[in-house]
């Protein structure tokens, strides 16, 4: 049995042959590059086609279903994708777009996603109870409880970006939430901004258009906006992941998504700074480990789903 995976992001999507067994008998990635609205719909689609006829005619297996992951919220009843960094995806009909396939086909948000990739080939293996804390351009959260993906009434649980850390609300947290805009990718790079304007400031990081790789690579020559902006980031993940201890009591935590990455260096002073926090008992009985799957997690997260429709069929 073989499966077609779609891995759906802010400018690519990477699509994946899979065995049963979780071997990847090939698979493509591709930019988005221009594409927008039905556009990358009809993309989506034929990246799809394309798998499928490598399938019968290259790999000489049958696909018997299809999963994908989109960066945003799926609402499974309509069929409606809400994905605002795709330029026409605010509240897309992704599921007209797929309708006539001769294959199950299921589609579940990158959070759900990445928790499912990591559990069947991941750093979650063998768990019942795990969180996938993941930072990068945004910050979400995958929670497996008791085995099963907790998604919410609209699969839009993990959505930990909004998680309020402050008691003085600003208008910038409306588009993001709190976390998100301090401490994620995008936000550390804006606080770096922000900090490096002081007129006493004279160092790297002064007068550029940064990004996250560039306040670290600061940071490794001891650059003090750069470990003032980093240190109040980790403050940041090690809090609110103390605060998914106290709710949800993982056997494991574990940290995900691209600023993890360089930001593995800081994992011991997150974990003292979740102990802070968190539940003192669950805090004692909690892992913190790093994705085994990188970047992939989410793409084999969609070919776990799909087995999983696959075999709900067979039964």
């Amino acid at each position: 049995m073989s499966v077609i995976a779609v891995d759906l992001k802010t400018g690519k999507i990477t699509t994946a042959l899979f065995t049963a067994e979780g071997e990847i008998l090939e698979s493509k990635k591709r930019p988005l590059g221009d594409l927008r609205a039905t556009q990358v719909g009809h993309f989506i689609r034929s990246q799809i086609d394309d798998f499928l006829n490598k399938a019968k005619k290259e790999h000489h297996v049958r696909v018997k279903a299809i999963g994908i992951s989109v960066p945003g919220i799926y609402y499974e009843q309509s069929g409606i994708v809400w994905a605002p960094n795709i330029p026409g995806w605010r509240n897309y009909p992704m599921g007209e777009d797929l309708k006539g396939y001769p294959y199950p086909l299921r589609i579940m948000s990158d959070r759900s996603c990445h928790m499912l990739g990591e559990h069947w080939k991941g750093a979650a293996r063998g768990c019942k109870n795990v969180i996938c804390y993941s930072v990068g351009s945004g910050i979400y959260a995958g929670i497996m409880v008791d085995g099963q993906i907790l998604r919410g009434q609209s699969d839009i649980a993990g959505a930990i970006g909004w998680m309020a850390m402050d008691k003085q609300f600003e208008k910038e947290f409306r588009s993001c939430g709190f976390l998100e805009y301090h401490a994620s990718a995008t936000g550390i790079a804006r606080r770096a901004i922000e900090a490096a304007a002081d007129p006493g400031y004279a160092g790297e990081l002064k007068d550029r258009d940064l990004n996250v790789q560039d306040v670290f690579n600061a940071y490794k020559n001891e650059d003090p906006i750069a470990q003032r902006v980093l240190e109040e980031a980790l403050r940041y993940w090690g809090m609110s992941i103390g605060n998914l201890i106290s709710i949800f009591n993982p056997e494991k935590i574990i940290l995900a998504g691209s600023v993890f990455g360089p930001a593995v260096q800081f994992k011991h002073q997150i974990y003292e700074e979740a102990a802070k926090w968190a539940q003192p008992i669950s805090m004692q009985q909690v892992a913190m480990d790093v994705s085994f799957l990188g970047a992939q997690a989410d793409l084999y997260g969609a070919g776990r789903l799909a087995l999983i429709v696959a075999e709900e069929i067979r039964d």
